[in-house]
């Protein structure tokens, strides 16, 4: 037992009825989330749907349009055609200019026709005998008339030598050394006939 006086607050009613102060407890709100993952899941689905369904472009369209841009990038950077120089034409490379004629040269003794009615005079230089005789028959089957034939009484010849007198024998006297194989042909007025063979050492 308290020591103390009893009071009001002792008393204590028989039906008491409640009495205070009550709180409500009410719950958080939360966001409502199930539409974003209705709306989220529907875009999948979409974008699923367009990758596997949908025609995708071919190689060839987009290799031609990379194609058709670089061309078009090269057209750009080519110089256009107002750009090329004209190559610049003298009046001289005209063609209608007159050529100017050549003139026909004069033929010379040596290129002159070969006259086989000549003479032809062969002599042995060579100390083989009938070897004049030889030469001076295949003088004669190439067309050529045979003059005097025998041995070689002038100075000793150190080859084969064909003379002949003046200038309009020098193109005979090149034949005949073509057909012998005699290449020293020399200019000489000192003998009577046109062509004289003198078949020197070594000749065969």
């Amino acid at each position: 037992m308290t020591k103390f006086a009893r009071d009001e607050f002792d008393r204590v009613p028989q039906n008491p009825s409640r009495q205070g102060v009550h709180r409500v407890v009410t719950t958080a709100s939360r966001p409502v989330l199930w539409p974003v993952l209705v709306l989220g899941a529907v875009a999948l689905v979409v974008g699923l749907a367009a990758f596997l369904f949908l025609p995708k472009p071919a190689p060839s369209a987009l290799d031609g349009k990379n194609a058709s841009q670089q061309n078009v990038t090269q057209e750009s950077q080519a110089p256009s055609p107002s750009a090329k120089t004209t190559p610049s034409t003298s009046p001289s490379a005209s063609p209608s200019a007159t050529p100017t004629p050549t003139p026909t040269p004069t033929p010379t003794p040596s290129t002159a026709a070969v006259d086989k009615a000549s003479p032809v005079a062969v002599y042995n230089g060579a100390g083989v005998a009938g070897l004049a005789a030889r030469v001076s028959t295949t003088v004669q089957n190439d067309g050529w008339v045979p003059s005097e034939v025998g041995n070689w009484q002038g100075a000793p010849q150190q080859t084969s030598v064909i003379f002949y007198n003046g200038a309009a024998q020098e193109g005979n006297a090149e034949a005949l050394g073509q057909l012998l194989g005699i290449t020293e042909i020399r200019e000489s007025a000192d003998y009577t006939v046109p062509l004289v063979v003198v078949l020197g050492p070594g000749y065969n």
